[in-house]
């Protein structure tokens, strides 16, 4: 284990890394899979659950679909998994290795019936470890069976897998408590003349950690031998029927854009909610607010020559940037030479970050003439590499996605030969929305996870660690340079960020940056911990040797800090 202050490497020996992501839209969950696949390089267990979702493999014969899924509140899916159709839900623990199989038997065949055989293996031993002792295989019929022997068999587990090059993709489906009568509405796996049951039907009890944890316990009995590390990074789930999809907690009491002034401003701290959410995470009460900031945490401020020209020309077209409106500490060195990054789509955001400054009042109609102004504001500076942020617009259909792509389209035809990288909202996982930014084919593409996993719901509560891995993952896919963010001192360890930086590297992240939280109001969170300029150097040398092109870290680095040499670095080690 490594502490708060510590900084241990990873293990040198390549580890199982486990995660549980929570529920996650199939789609997203397939393009985080293709993404780990082609361009990981370490054994994963991806453990989830999935919404409503019918899904067919590569044999599937359609006619085994006995309803209009919709009619039922489910998606229907084609997939490059084996087998026929099956079914997705709730209450089901879904999971996916992405592991290395090639070698063990010498290719071919074989080792994919041995992995199979021991997929099978890890769910009956973790059924049996459960209390459900009469499980095992069914001659003919993959999966795992309950009462495999007698004349009522009944499948708990489907397994369907792809293995192409060696490595795994797809996995297996256990039936913990999903909503059994959704297999009603198809032949599930084909097989017409055989029930379909859960550990629940059964009469086991169990919920869906235990059920992970003890299937978690199994899966490194078999897949890591002879003390190969595994690398378990857990998820706080979201639930909305505690309100967690209210957006308002940091607009409350002083309000974001307001700041802190003095120690007295802490008596309004932060909402409940949030307070709520900090202790499920295991983060206690941070450093009040009037507590002095270290030496190295003191940016110079030059509000003269370039930067106050660069104001001038901001204000002259009526433009916003980032660097305003979230405070960010690298303002004047970044005027100073020249850059800054400009923040589209209005200035209120639909969303609330914990640790965020702009504003979340209710988002104004987009100005249709904002996209030919950037490209001027572009222009008069005379940039080279210009980036380009946005507010989240959920309540846009398109997300601001349109609005993004026709600000890079304005830019290069104004400035021919410029570089334009846009840092983007996860666009609600909206792959037509994702795609008309990609379409626009920006030099680098932008989106931060922000933080580790344990702490995504207190720091931004209407976004996914999943979902912003699936987004990086898309991106890549589609032939993009990617990069992604991270602000530490929230409540997060050493070992926490080591193993994010793994799951970015995993989906062929090629540049990163690091830097220290700074609380802008006291409506947000608390700073946990100071991290030293030494844990920087070493995070930076971490995340490399992970095989992250270009790793920018240090306390005052922003997700456009030296956005230009980090894009340059990144194409030289690509």
């Amino acid at each position: 284990m490594v502490d708060a202050g510590g900084s241990a490497p990873p293990a040198p020996t390549r580890p199982l890394r486990v995660r549980w992501l929570g529920q996650v839209p199939y789609g997203e969950a397939s393009d985080l899979q293709h993404a780990l696949f082609e361009h990981g390089t370490d054994d994963w267990l991806l453990l989830l659950e999935h919404p409503h979702v019918y899904t067919l493999g590569a044999s599937a014969d359609p006619a085994n679909v006995l309803v209009d899924p919709q009619s039922v509140g489910a998606e229907l899916l084609r997939t490059d998994r084996g087998g026929d159709v099956t079914y997705h839900g709730p209450g089901q623990l879904v999971g996916y290795p992405i592991m290395d199989v090639a070698g063990r038997r010498g290719g071919g065949m074989a080792d994919t019936v041995a992995y199979v055989r021991s997929v099978e293996q890890l769910v009956i031993d973790t059924l049996v470890d459960l209390g459900l002792p009469d499980v095992g295989r069914l001659e003919q019929y993959p999966g795992v069976w309950v009462a495999p022997g007698s004349a009522a068999p009944r499948k708990i587990a489907a397994i369907g897998v792809r293995l192409t090059r060696g490595r795994s993709m797809h996995g297996f489906a256990l039936n913990v408590a999903p909503d059994m009568e959704m297999f009603g509405h198809i032949v599930p796996c084909g097989i017409a003349d055989k029930a379909v049951t859960s550990l629940r039907a059964e009469g086991i009890d169990a919920s869906m950690q235990v059920v992970m944890d003890v299937l978690v316990s199994r899966a490194a009995t078999i897949w890591t031998p002879q003390g190969r590390p595994i690398d378990r990074t857990g998820v706080i789930r979201r639930d909305p029927a505690r309100g967690d999809d209210d957006l308002s907690a940091f607009s409350r009491g002083l309000g974001a854009g307001a700041p802190v002034r003095s120690a007295g401003d802490h008596l309004a701290g932060p909402s409940i909610r949030l307070r709520g959410r900090l202790a499920e995470a295991g983060v206690a009460d941070g450093m009040d607010v009037g507590e002095r900031k270290p030496e190295w945490l003191r940016a110079k401020l030059e509000l003269g020559g370039r930067p106050l020209e660069l104001k001038r020309t901001l204000r002259e077209l009526s433009l916003v940037t980032v660097c305003e409106e979230a405070g960010c500490p690298n303002l004047s060195e970044c005027w100073s030479d020249g850059t800054a990054t400009f923040m589209i789509n209005g200035e209120r955001c639909t969303r609330a970050c914990g640790f965020c400054l702009v504003d979340t009042r209710h988002p104004e109609p987009l100005d249709p003439d904002e996209p030919a102004r950037v490209a001027e504001a572009v222009a008069r500076m005379g940039l080279s590499f210009a980036v380009v942020t946005t507010v989240a617009r959920d309540d846009l259909d398109d997300e601001g996605a349109g609005a993004m792509a026709a600000t890079v389209h304005a830019i290069r035809e104004r400035v021919p030969g410029v570089q334009v990288e846009v840092l983007i909202s996860d666009c609600r996982g909206r792959p037509e929305a994702l795609d008309t930014i990609f379409a626009a084919r920006p030099d680098v593409l932008n989106h931060n996870v922000e933080t580790v996993p344990r702490l995504q719901r207190a720091v931004r509560p209407s976004a996914g660690y999943a979902r912003s891995l699936a987004v990086l993952s898309r991106a890549r896919r589609a032939g993009l340079t990617t990069k992604s963010g991270l602000v530490v001192g929230m409540g997060e360890t050493d070992e926490e960020l080591f193993s994010t930086l793994a799951d970015l590297a995993g989906v062929g992240v090629s540049i990163v940056t690091i830097g220290q939280y700074l609380r802008p109001t006291s409506n947000h969170l608390a700073v946990a911990r100071w991290v030293t300029p030494e844990q920087f150097d070493r995070y930076r040398s971490v995340g490399e040797e992970l095989g992250i092109g270009h790793v920018e870290s240090s306390p005052l680095t922003r997700s456009s800090y030296h956005a230009r040499q980090a894009a340059d670095a990144a194409e030289v080690d690509r």
